[in-house]
């Protein structure tokens, strides 16, 4: 149990994690995370406690959920990285026109589950906004530049701003 692994954005990365996060910047790469690594990485990082993935060069998490009009609950592999004890997930869709449902899903339902290498629990999701987005936007640039690609891919297609989720540990610990 416990808080999911820290992941620091402004950490160098290693030339594999440059070449995939320069890979998955192009539409083949947005497709197979959206596709491919959707379906698949739930079920195989649960078998593994998140040791593989899909994208195997970012840090991933299984976001858990319940479906804004269904219900039903949803899991979600989503990158992350963490500010202070918060995890940050940016709702880009590779800069698809509308945002992604599980975005939906978390602004009806905030409480949530977030799940990466064995570890995690409930937090409880929020969009920042304001100067804390601006903020938290520039450190999920370091972590993965491609995020600009998709805001711009965004802004062009449909005048979409990509929104920036916190999330909030509600343990104590």
């Amino acid at each position: 149990m416990g808080r999911v692994p820290d992941v620091d954005p402004t950490k160098p990365r290693n030339p594999l994690q440059r070449a995939l996060r320069w890979s998955a910047k192009g539409r083949f790469g947005g497709w197979m995370a959206l596709n491919v690594a959707n379906k698949i990485d739930p079920p195989l990082m649960r078998a593994t406690r998140g040791l593989v993935k899909i994208p195997s060069g970012v840090p991933t998490i299984l976001l858990s959920h319940t479906g804004a009009k269904s219900g039903k609950p949803r899991t979600t592999p989503l990158v992350y990285f963490t500010d202070g004890g918060n995890v940050v997930l940016i709702a880009s869709q590779t800069g698809k026109p509308k945002h992604p449902a599980w975005y939906h899903n978390v602004m009806a339902h905030p409480d949530v589950e977030l799940w990466a290498r064995g570890r995690g629990g409930a937090y409880r999701a929020r969009e920042a906004e304001g100067e804390e987005r601006e903020r938290l936007w520039k450190l999920a640039m370091q972590l993965y530049p491609g995020y600009d690609d998709y805001r711009l891919r965004a802004d062009a297609t449909s005048g979409r701003r990509i929104p920036v989720i916190v999330c909030e540990p509600q343990d104590a610990s």
